[in-house]
């Protein structure tokens, strides 16, 4: 059976409520049968993460725990990938041949994608669905995922707990739990 999966990458660093609500959006709108999670390590074309790896990862099996569909894959955290996505997709797709794979992007990524290593390879991989935001302007060969535009973003929840900031709306509380426990990002 070919099972309809989405990809959704990045450093969720940390990972917060507007990631789940894409990943479900993506569930329920684009037919899904799995969401795999990909964190990103420290690739060469952006600045490292501010957690380690191994925080990052907990957390975001502290935040998909529950959902048997939401599957944590470390195939970019491993130290001899490029991080870059076309060589995880091709990855992916040797290991777990025969399914159709759904890139998952915000429009912010969508409208950089030309700058992307391979782009037009990725593209022949997989299909690609973004998250709209108000005035993003997408392709009509795309498909759309809408949601309640969140405003919430990774280096502001960051920024805020280092201020000591209440950020308690925008993350699942077991991240939080762990984010404190921790002592992360102060």
């Amino acid at each position: 059976m070919t099972l309809r999966i989405g990809i959704l990458g990045g450093t969720f660093d940390p990972v917060h409520n507007a990631h789940l609500a894409i990943a479900g959006a993506a569930l329920r709108e684009l037919g899904l049968q799995q969401i795999r999670w990909m964190p990103t390590g420290a690739p060469p074309y952006r600045p490292a993460p501010v957690a380690a790896a191994a925080h990052r990862l907990a957390m975001l099996g502290l935040a998909v725990a529950g959902e048997p569909r939401y599957i944590v894959d470390e195939r970019e955290l491993r130290p001899d990938t490029s991080g870059f996505t076309f060589d995880s997709l091709s990855s992916l797709h040797k290991e777990i041949p025969s399914n159709f794979f759904i890139l998952l992007l915000g429009a912010d990524q969508y409208a950089k994608r030309d700058t992307w290593h391979r782009w037009k390879d990725i593209e022949k991989l997989c299909g690609i669905a973004v998250v709209a935001r108000p005035g993003s302007k997408l392709d009509a060969k795309v498909k759309t995922i809408s949601i309640t535009p969140m405003s919430i973003s990774a280096s502001d929840i960051r920024a805020r707990i280092g201020r000591r900031e209440d950020v308690s709306a925008m993350l699942p509380p077991p991240v939080l739990g762990y984010i404190r426990e921790k002592g992360l990002y102060r």
